[in-house]
């Protein structure tokens, strides 16, 4: 973003701020992810038995399910409605009117949709992890890190794909709905999947899963046993666990590189 073009940009993001945070969406939220954190974190860092950095693993990825699925209703709400409405409502074309190029109209839309809702989630959970297990969590930061990136890949995944939906076809509320088709279906498939590839033991079907979601190799790091707790049908080395982390964020900027072509080169009103 070249020097003068700093305050249209400003401009743009607050505008999104106040349609994507209305009072009280955002102290909702915060409340929300601090109610899932703290009352899940509190239980598990009191039962889990693992040691070291599988013990920063457990409870990491065992306080992520609420608070992660609250996560990806605000993207959701965000991003395939709100953006979506915006287009639908020809809002979008006053912010055309502005000297700014298209890619930086829909970073600053992005960076209140999706960076926001971001920074909230990690903030808080980050925190709550620190106080209730500093201990646990310290010494083995990069390994919580790794399991944020880890489960946050899928999400990441939806919102891409919801972000094309969106500017596709121009309209929020539809948008909105497949997204959460596409969540659920998606989600029973990959269950469905998971357990049926220890049922039959075709590690080839966790390897695919994990592409999308690399939450499944990390699981599988730590403990490859899996559901039914008999012997290991893949047991993931932490090398392999960050080459399918970083094919599933290779897909997830590939789905945004092709919004932000298509948002600037082919979008038309």
């Amino acid at each position: 973003m070249r020097k003068g073009k700093g305050r249209p940009f400003l401009e743009v993001f607050a505008s999104a701020l106040h349609e994507d945070y209305r009072f009280p969406i955002l102290e909702i939220f915060a409340f929300l992810y601090a109610l899932g954190t703290f009352a899940f974190a509190g239980f598990v860092s009191m039962t889990v038995s693992a040691s070291g950095e599988s013990a920063a693993y457990s409870l990491t990825s065992s306080v992520l399910g609420m608070p992660l699925f609250i996560f990806i209703i605000l993207i959701f709400k965000n991003i395939a409605y709100g953006l979506g409405s915006d287009i639908e409502k020809g809002i979008i074309q006053t912010f055309f009117s502005y000297p700014l190029k298209r890619r930086w109209i829909l970073s600053a839309k992005l960076l209140s949709a999706l960076g926001v809702a971001l920074l909230l989630f990690l903030s808080i959970q980050i925190s709550a992890l620190y106080i209730l297990a500093p201990d646990m969590i310290a010494p083995y930061l990069d390994k919580v890190l790794m399991t944020y990136a880890a489960n946050l890949s899928y999400p990441l995944l939806l919102a891409g794909i919801m972000l094309l939906v969106a500017l596709i076809l121009r309209r929020g509320s539809l948008a909105l709905v497949l997204g959460i088709i596409l969540y659920f279906a998606l989600a029973i498939i990959a269950n469905i999947a998971y357990f049926v590839a220890f049922g039959i033991k075709a590690p080839l079907i966790l390897q695919i899963i994990s592409v999308l979601s690399p939450n499944v190799v990390l699981g599988l790091h730590y403990n490859p046993r899996g559901p039914f707790m008999q012997e290991p049908i893949w047991t993931p080395t932490f090398n392999e666990v960050l080459l399918y982390l970083g094919a599933s964020y290779v897909i997830v900027a590939s789905l945004f590189f092709i919004a932000y072509f298509y948002f600037s080169k082919r979008f038309g009103l």
